[in-house]
Order: C-alpha cells, then structure tokens, then sequence
C-alpha cells in the first residue's frame, strides 16, 4: 500500500516536474524545408533529440537576441530512439567540426549555436544529417555533478588514475565517483592522446555511467528515488516548448528499461583534423561515411547498420583513455 501510494504521489507531481524545466519557446517555428519525420511503425515512431551541453542554460528567449560569442557548446550530441523502444544510440558531434552554417557560411559546428541560439544550431544538425530534429534539450556540465551527486555516485572504468584536489582515485573498473570527480575527468583534454576525440568519449562514458547507475538502483522505478532524480534533472535542463508533460512520460517509458548494453554510444565518422582556410584547427567530417549513417538514422534502422559497420565507427570502449 505504501509503494501504490508513493507512486500516485509522483503522478501527482509529474505536472510539477514538468514545470520545472526551462522553457526556450518553439526553435523550430521559422526552420523551412525540414527534413521527412521519423517513420511510424504500429502506431509508434523514433524520436531524435539534440542534446546540447552549453556553459549556460539561459536560453536568452528570442534568437536574434544572441549575440556571437554569447554562448558556447562543449558537446553536441544527436541521441536517436528507435520506435521498438528497444535501444538507445547517442551519436557525439565533435564541436570543432568543420559545417555549413545556413546564412552564415562554413564555419565550425559550435558557432552556430553561438551565433543563432537553439534554432540556429537545429537547422544546421539537419542541413548537415537530413535526420528531422523532434526535440532540443540544452544542460551543461555543472548540472550532470548535481544528477550524479543525486544518484550518489557513478562508476566510472579508469585507464589511468584520476587526480581531484587532494584525492586521487586509482586507475580500474568501476570506480565510484562523485559529480565533481567526474567533472574534473570530462574536463581533462591536453593530457589526451587523441585532444577532443578523447574528451567526446569521456563525455559519452560519464552518460553512460548515469543510465547504468540508475538502471542497476532501479532509480525510476521507485517512487522516492524517481522524484528525487527527477527533481534534479528537471531543475537542470532547458527545451523546447514542445518537450511538454506527455513527450517527458513517453521518454521515461522508453528509457527506463534499458540497461547500458542496449545503449550505444558513438562519435559520427570523422576523416581527422586539419585547417581552415583562415587557419582555424577543426574536425574534418567524412561524409562517405556519414551520409550512409544518417541515412539510417533518419529511416529507423540504426541498429541494423551497426550490426554491419560499427567497426568503421569510433565506439565508445569498456575503458576510456
């Protein structure tokens, strides 16, 4: 009776919940020529989300109020659920990588959020994938400490040890970390052998950690647990209009019996870095790769392609670097 009771009280709450996540309007209002929407099988369909990991959640409400240089993004991640509900994929965009930007010229991936704000960012992702965006969801990393200090924790495999302050964890399989230890770890980029590609996947393992923790602890399916974590992470995000109650539930209930190896993780084909014409160090995409990639994306059969290319992606391993 006091587990039915506790789980009426977070459907009671779930309104609340909702109405704690920072709303930016409708990015997608004035995008022309969108992309095809995901495909619908028995009555379900894929959704994508671009999940963005800027140094400021503040949304500055109207785009064209953005300035350059405003904002920045330290991750741009496409994650695509697929319409059995049966995985989840988050591919990683390196935000040095080299785009056209609409009306902006070409340009690294990140200034266009810097120059446009959500929408801007949006229509360049689908300018670039041809995979239609269904939702944008914008944190940053301070508030993946306070999701990780709510679940009390994460398990983080180590290639080398870790050093925070006056602590230093040992390098091994599933050490325990804290928000702020994996913070520091995430940050880490000059002493990495591959600079940004190496960072990516670290950000790709922190998320990785999270969903494990959760899934192992049974977070969402206990009421007590599932307000708590979800109290956090609603107070950490900001999204758009559409990314309302009804859209909140339908992401739980695909996610929440996923465990970490129904969860892929992975950057999208890159060729290497170079030069911009004007000098800048960037991300050179490979499209010969890509093109096909997204193609599955768009059409719901990443999962198939995976099964017969993942040796040409760069997987997120057991252990980072």
């Amino acid at each position: 009776m006091l587990v039915v009771g506790a789980a009426a009280a977070v459907r009671g709450v779930q309104h609340w919940l909702s109405s704690n996540v920072e709303s930016i309007g409708d990015p997608f209002a004035n995008i022309k020529n969108r992309p095809d929407p995901a495909p619908t099988v028995d009555g379900k369909s894929a959704m994508n989300i671009l999940v963005v990991g800027s140094d400021s959640r503040i949304s500055a409400g109207d785009p064209s109020k953005w300035q350059a240089g405003a904002q920045r993004t330290d991750a741009i991640m496409l994650v695509h659920l697929p319409a059995d509900r049966s995985a989840a994929y988050v591919m990683s965009i390196p935000r040095d990588s080299w785009v056209d930007i609409p009306r902006r010229g070409q340009a690294k991936i990140n200034a266009a959020f810097s120059y446009g704000g959500p929408s801007l960012l949006i229509e360049t992702v689908e300018q670039l994938t041809d995979v239609r965006i269904d939702h944008i969801v914008i944190t940053d990393f301070e508030s993946f400490v306070a999701m990780t200090d709510a679940l009390g924790g994460v398990q983080m495999s180590l290639a080398k040890e870790l050093k925070v302050g006056d602590t230093v964890v040992s390098p091994g399989s599933h050490q325990l970390l804290t928000g702020e230890q994996a913070l520091a770890f995430v940050r880490e980029r000059k002493t990495l052998a591959r600079g940004d590609f190496d960072r990516v996947q670290r950000q790709q393992a922190w998320i990785r950690s999270i969903a494990a923790k959760m899934r192992n602890d049974g977070t969402l399916n206990n009421p007590v647990t599932a307000t708590r974590f979800l109290t956090t992470v609603s107070k950490s995000v900001a999204a758009d209009e559409g990314f309302n109650e009804s859209v909140q539930k339908d992401l739980v209930t695909r996610v929440r019996d996923l465990g970490s190896t129904d969860m892929e993780f992975f950057t999208v084909p890159c060729s290497g870095t170079g030069r911009s014409a004007d000098g800048q160090s960037i991300v050179v995409l490979d499209r010969s790769r890509l093109d096909p990639l997204m193609k599955a994306v768009a059409s719901d059969t990443v999962g198939a392609y995976l099964s017969k290319h993942s040796a040409d992606l760069d997987m997120l391993p057991a252990v980072v670097r």
